[in-house]
Order: structure tokens, then sequence, then C-alpha cells
């Protein structure tokens, strides 16, 4: 089973930043995607940003050019950088990850406990 341990939330100025993490373990799954999405109020989850094991990024075009994901392999952990918060990007933001175990072929996917993010104006 895989954990998923998030960080990073919190309550921040229009304007301001936050640096969401997520941390995945155990070892022996290999992880391939890992992103973020997000929550509002009555509104549908909707993809933030993912990365690839090869680094390969998307992001929602909301976001573009104020948030950057990025990953270390090593430490099977993702980040998210949020710049030039708005009140629009307040929601509850997930981490997602498609992992694979050492014994099998099969991928799977696995959600975070999601993390509060909000931006007052």
């Amino acid at each position: 089973q895989v954990q998923l341990v998030e960080s990073g939330g919190g309550l921040v100025q229009a304007g301001g930043s936050l640096r969401l993490s997520c941390a995945a373990s155990p070892s022996i799954f290999r992880f391939h995607r890992m992103g973020w999405y997000r929550q509002a109020p009555g509104k549908q989850r909707e993809l933030v940003a993912a990365v690839t094991r090869e680094e390969f990024t998307n992001y929602a075009d909301s976001v573009k050019g104020r948030f950057t994901i990025s990953r270390d392999n090593a430490k099977s952990t993702v980040f998210l950088q949020m710049n030039s918060l708005t009140p629009e990007d307040t929601a509850v933001y997930y981490c997602n990850v498609h992992a694979q175990p050492s014994y099998s072929t099969n991928v799977y996917e696995y959600w975070g406990q999601g993390t509060q993010v909000t931006v007052s104006s």
C-alpha cells in the first residue's frame, strides 16, 4: 500500500506563494506520473499539474506561468511551487501518484488526503 504524506498548505494573501510537498513510500514501489489536483467547494476535482518520471510536465491553463511542478526521484517526492496566488486558487489540493510495485507490471493510482490552500484577497 502506498502512503502519501502531503505538506505545505495554509493561508496566504493574494500575490503570495506556497510550496506543496508530497512524499511517497514505500520504496518497493516505482512512482511514475506524480501530480496535484485541486477541488474547490461546489466544483469538480481538476488537474493542476503533473510530471512524469522522465520529468515531462503538463499544467492547467489557469496556472501556467505561476505554478511549477518538480520531483525528486531519489526521495519519491513531488513539489508544487505556487506563485502569484489568487483567491481563485483556494481549494483542497490532492497529491496523486501512479505507482508500480516491484513484483508486478501493474500500475495503480493513489491519492493523498488533501491539504487546504486558502488565498485571501
